[in-house]
C-alpha cells in the first residue's frame, strides 16, 4: 500500500474526506517524513507538531459527525516562513525576526486553514526572501534534493525542496523575482506564480510586521508536485481582500481549451540575450516536439513585438525600485551619493554594468518610475495583441538547471559558469522578469530529468487573469511529457 506521503494533496483529501484514512494519519506520516528526510535538505525550519495533531484529531471527530470545513478539511501543509502564522514563529530567514510570533495569520494562510488545511510546520528561505538561492544566518543552506551540493532555489527553497522529498503535499510560496517558479524548476516540482493581485499580501514578512501597503510585482503562489493540486490551492487562494470584497467578487476565466491539441503554443525556448544551458535548452525541444507529436499546433518563431533586452530594462528597475524600500536610510543615501561615480566605473569596467543598473533603480524619483510603470503598461499591451493569436507562450524558467551553491558576496557581484561561461548572477532573473514586469500568471511544469542527471522544467505564461489555462496546461503536458519524478531517498 501506498505511503500517504506518496500521494498527491488531492487524493490525500479524498480518502480523509471518505474515511479510507484519518487526517491524524496523513499527518504522522508527514511528520515520520520529516524526521526522515530533512537533516538531508533543510528544508523545514519549524514545526508546530502538538498543535497540528490536536487539529487534526478535530477534523477527524468533525467528519465523524458529518462535518466538512472545506475542500482541504484535514490536510497537513507547510508554509514558507515569510508568511505570518498565528502563535508559530515567523523568521523570514532575518535574525531580527528569529522570536517574532505573530498573533494573527497573513490573508493567504487565513484562508487555507479556513478550508481545513492543517499547519504544520514552516519551510526555510534566504534572509528577507531576498535572493534566489535558500540560505540564511539563523538556519543556514537549503540543499537540492537531487545533489546536495547544489541549490534548491529561493525563494522558497524549502518549500520546493520539502515537496519533492515528500515532508509536505502542499505548499504556500511568494514570488517577487522568480522566488515561487525558480525553486519548483530546480528541484522538480510544479509553481504557479498567479496574476498580480489575485491573492492578497497582506502578513508577509517582510516588508516588516505590521505593513499594510502591497508591493509591487510580489505575488502569493502554491506549489505542488501535481498541476491539479496548484488548481485546488489556486481555487481556495483566489479572491478580493477583505475589504474589496465588500463591492466585488473574482472569478478567474475557465481554462481556454478543454483539449491540449486546441491550445495554441507559442515556444520562446532561447534568446541571444539570455542564451539557455545546452542540457536544459535540449530537453525543451524535446518538449515541443512531444507536443507538436501530440497534435498541439506549436509556433517555435512567435515573440511579442518587443525584445527581451527591452523588457528586462523596465523590470529590472521596477524591480530595484521595491528591493530598495527595505535599505536603511544611511544605506539608501549612500547609494544615491555613490550613483554618478558607479555609472563612470561601470562604463570603465571596474564595477559591474549591473551594480550600476541597481543604483539607479534603486534611487529613482518618482517621475523617473512614472515613466518605468508608463513602459510597462506599454509590454502589457503588447501581450495582450500577442494573446490574441497564441493562448500560452512556453519559455524556461532559468538559463541554467540547479548550479553549486555560491551565496557568499552581493548578488550583483556573483558569477555563474554555464556551458563553460562566466554569467553574471542576475542573468538568473532575465527569464521570470518576463512574466514578473507584466503581472502575467506563470506555471512551472517539470519535464523529467536533462542529460546532466538534473530536473529541467517549463514556464507556461498565459494572459493576464488567466491563470487557469496556464495550470490546466501543466496538468495536460503532464500526460505526454515529464510529470514529478521522485529524487533518490
Amino acid at each position: 500500500m501506498a505511503s500517504p506521503t506518496d500521494k498527491s494533496a488531492t487524493a490525500l483529501i479524498k480518502d480523509i474526506k471518505s474515511k479510507k484514512i484519518s487526517s491524524v494519519e496523513v499527518l504522522q506520516a508527514h511528520l515520520d517524513q520529516v524526521s526522515a528526510r530533512n537533516d538531508a535538505v533543510n528544508a523545514v525550519v519549524t514545526l508546530d507538531e502538538d498543535r497540528a495533531m490536536a487539529r487534526a484529531k478535530e477534523a477527524d471527530a468533525a467528519l465523524a459527525k458529518g462535518q466538512y470545513w472545506g475542500p482541504l478539511h484535514g490536510l497537513p501543509m507547510t508554509i514558507k516562513d515569510s508568511w505570518e502564522t498565528e502563535g508559530l514563529r515567523t523568521t523570514a530567514g532575518a535574525q531580527e525576526y528569529e522570536d517574532h510570533v505573530p498573533k494573527t495569520d497573513a490573508a493567504p494562510v487565513a484562508r487555507l486553514k479556513a478550508a481545513g488545511a492543517i499547519v504544520f510546520g514552516k519551510t526555510n528561505l534566504p534572509a528577507y526572501a531576498a535572493d534566489i538561492q535558500t540560505d540564511n544566518p539563523l538556519f543556514g543552506k537549503t540543499h537540492n534534493p537531487w545533489d546536495a551540493t547544489r541549490t534548491a532555489g529561493g525563494s522558497s527553497g524549502g518549500a520546493a525542496a520539502a515537496l519533492a522529498t515528500r515532508m509536505t503535499p502542499l505548499e504556500l510560496g511568494s514570488d517577487l523575482a522568480g522566488s515561487i517558479r525558480v525553486p519548483a524548476a530546480m528541484c522538480g516540482v510544479y509553481g504557479h506564480k498567479p496574476s498580480f493581485r489575485t491573492i492578497p499580501m497582506a502578513g508577509h514578512v517582510p516588508g516588516p510586521p505590521g505593513t499594510l501597503s502591497e508591493a509591487d510585482l510580489a505575488v502569493a503562489g502554491p506549489l505542488a508536485r501535481s498541476a491539479q493540486d496548484l488548481m485546488l490551492a489556486m481555487d481556495v487562494l483566489a479572491g478580493p481582500s477583505e475589504r474589496e470584497a465588500a463591492a466585488w467578487s473574482m472569478k478567474l476565466p475557465k481554462a481556454r481549451h478543454k483539449a491540449l491539441k486546441d491550445y495554441r503554443v507559442a515556444c520562446w525556448l532561447d534568446d541571444p540575450y539570455c542564451p539557455v544551458q545546452g542540457a536544459l535548452r535540449d530537453k525543451l525541444e524535446d518538449m515541443a516536439d512531444a507536443l507538436e507529436k501530440a497534435g498541439v499546433k506549436v509556433d517555435r518563431k512567435a515573440r511579442p513585438s518587443f525584445s527581451m533586452e527591452r523588457s528586462h530594462d523596465i523590470y529590472f528597475s521596477l524591480l530595484a525600485a521595491v528591493a530598495a524600500a527595505g535599505l536603511p536610510p544611511q544605506t539608501f543615501s549612500q547609494l544615491g551619493k555613490a550613483l554618478p561615480l558607479l555609472k563612470i566605473a561601470a562604463k570603465f569596467g571596474m564595477v559591474p554594468e549591473a551594480l550600476a543598473d541597481y543604483a539607479q533603480g534603486a534611487t529613482q524619483q518618482a517621475k523617473e518610475w512614472i515613466e518605468k510603470n508608463e513602459a510597462r503598461a506599454h509590454l502589457r499591451a503588447s501581450w495582450d495583441t500577442f494573446f490574441k493569436d497564441y493562448d500560452i507562450v512556453l519559455m524556461p524558467v532559468l538559463p541554467t538547471n540547479a548550479f553549486p551553491h555560491v551565496t557568499k558576496g552581493s548578488v550583483v557581484k556573483r558569477k555563474l559558469d554555464i556551458d563553460g561561461v562566466t554569467r553574471s548572477y542576475l542573468d538568473l532573473f532575465v527569464w521570470p522578469g518576463l512574466a514578473g514586469a507584466s503581472y502575467l500568471p506563470a506555471t512551472v511544469a517539470p519535464l523529467g530529468l536533462s542529460s546532466d542527471g538534473l530536473p529541467a522544467a517549463v514556464q507556461i505564461v498565459g494572459p493576464y487573469l488567466h491563470d487557469k489555462s496556464c495550470m490546466d496546461f501543466a496538468e495536460k503536458l503532464g500526460r505526454v511529457y515529464g510529470g514529478f519524478v521522485a529524487p533518490p531517498a
